[in-house]
């Protein structure tokens, strides 16, 4: 582990955050791709499929992070890197042939090795910079998740471009064969700007390198990633369909503000690094949770009307129905006033709503002539709310989560190499491998979630659950802790 910051340190970070950037852009490709095929109807797959498509890639890039992590540690990043950018780029070639789901979903498992590079990058980052040092050069390449917003951002366009707006869909074929060409330039300039460079330890067998995962710190620390990386990658390729779907907007708005979701969280990392420098990982964890529990518990109420029966008006003697005006009913004498119904029935996505608002009104449900008995009803009550869940203000809660998340992120890698400082490669992986489950999982899902309730706010539920366990555990573990260290400032606290 470096002492103080060797020469050419500044140009590893700059290189390995570049082509982390290349490598997650291209790793996020199937939240735009696949969604543009469905909603053109080129293939006709499921909420499900499309979970299982979106998550396939984030798979591969999480089962082969402590593999990578490891051969990082023994070899260096430079040939790691490298090679892994040229193994991405053949099967992301070979996606623009593809007519089949299993064709795609093949083809995806292959370029989702791309996920492969944020482990390789911590391991090659760490060995550059001291400690003090390092939470804010990893948050720096942390900020490399920004290639998710490239990609929503840009790939539609692309799409609009290649299929002239979707009166040639099959022109899609060429942004597979774009996004190939991009991993194979970055691993040339890779391979040719960077200087290899391993950990100042003896070599271990894997055994030894496995050591560390025996702790349930690890697990925790994954638990945590699962929420922080693995539901913002998951999100980065559902919120495309999400904006499409629920507020019906066009695949280009969508990726646009999916963008607005992934760029903050990918760039503010590196303040998230500096934070946990400063403040400390852990109070840094503390509000990063909580902010999730929050945020993701105001997202959980869906865009919804429900008409539910109100206050009616009943007869207060027996009597013949002789007249019924606007607002009006005659028994017999005797006038009952009702509230009508005015105006046209309101439009929920007019104007900005941004909290519940109803509707109450009353009607009619006797007839002139009728012969009614006391207590019984003449004009039933009718009470609707509405609730808009206004796109902007979903955005803006949304991507307030997403940089959150972000913080977060860097705090998790904090914590690494202070109780890992031999291991950053390894732990880091499994880290990671944990992480990138929670993209490949997190998708399917929601698939599942939104096929079972009908729901797509049903996310959001899935994620106040987990912010809330993550939650819990890092406090109960925190409270263990001093209680161990501190008995009597604890005891004290407690009473």
């Amino acid at each position: 582990m470096e002492i103080t910051t060797p020469k050419g340190a500044n140009r590893m970070l700059a290189m390995n955050t570049l082509a982390f950037t290349v490598c997650f852009a291209a790793w996020m490709l199937n939240g735009v791709l696949v969604t543009f095929l469905t909603v053109n109807q080129v293939f006709d797959w499921s909420a499900t499929e499309v979970g299982w498509l979106l998550g396939i890639p984030v798979l591969t890039g999480s089962i082969f992070r402590l593999p990578a992590g490891m051969l990082t540690d023994k070899y260096g990043g430079k040939p790691i890197f490298t090679a892994l950018l040229l193994l991405s780029a053949i099967p992301m070639y070979l996606l623009s042939y593809a007519n089949s789901y299993w064709a795609f979903a093949l083809c995806s498992f292959g370029f989702g090795l791309a996920g492969v590079s944020f482990s390789i990058g911590i391991a090659y980052t760490s060995v550059w910079f001291p400690k003090g040092r390092q939470g804010l050069a990893l948050g720096i390449f942390g900020a490399g998740n920004a290639g998710a917003a490239l990609t929503t951002l840009l790939a539609p366009t692309l799409l609009n471009s290649f299929t002239s707006n979707s009166s040639n869909v099959e022109g899609w074929r060429q942004l597979p064969v774009v996004y190939a060409a991009a991993l194979v330039i970055m691993a040339i300039v890779f391979f040719l700007s960077t200087t290899n460079k391993k950990p100042n330890t003896e070599p271990k067998g894997i055994v030894a390198q496995l050591a560390p995962l025996k702790d349930v710190r690890v697990w925790r620390f994954g638990l945590y990633y699962f929420l922080v990386f693995g539901c913002f990658v998951a999100f980065s390729q559902w919120l495309v369909p999400y904006f499409v779907n629920v507020y019906y907007l066009p695949l280009v708005t969508a990726g646009f503000l999916a963008a607005c979701f992934s760029f903050p969280s990918g760039v503010i990392r590196a303040l998230g690094g500096w934070m946990s420098d400063f403040f400390g990982g852990r109070k840094v964890m503390y509000w990063v949770l909580g902010a999730s529990v929050l945020i993701s518990f105001l997202l959980i109420v869906p865009k919804m009307e429900i008409t539910s029966p109100g206050k009616g008006i009943t007869a207060e003697r027996d009597g013949t129905i002789t007249a019924i005006s606007e607002g009006t009913i005659t028994v017999g004498e005797k006038n009952y006033a009702f509230n009508a119904r005015k105006g046209e029935p309101h439009n929920i996505d007019e104007g900005v709503l941004v909290f519940p608002s109803k509707e109450v009104w009353q009607e009619p449900v006797v007839a002139v002539g009728q012969t009614v008995k006391r207590k019984e009803l003449l004009a039933k009550g009718v009470t609707k709310i509405y609730f808009q869940a206004n796109v902007w203000i979903f955005a803006v809660l949304v991507i307030l989560l997403g940089t959150i998340w972000g913080i977060g992120k860097a705090a998790v890698y904090k914590h690494i190499p202070e109780y890992f400082p031999e291991e950053v490669g390894v732990v880091g992986g499994m880290v990671g491998v944990l992480g990138g489950l929670g993209g490949f999982v997190s998708p399917i899902i929601f698939g599942y979630l939104l096929d079972g309730t009908g729901l797509w706010t049903s996310s959001w539920m899935f994620m106040f659950f987990l912010s809330a366990i993550c939650l819990i555990w890092m406090h109960a573990v925190i409270q263990k802790m001093m209680r161990q260290k501190h008995p009597v400032l604890m005891k004290k606290m407690e009473n």
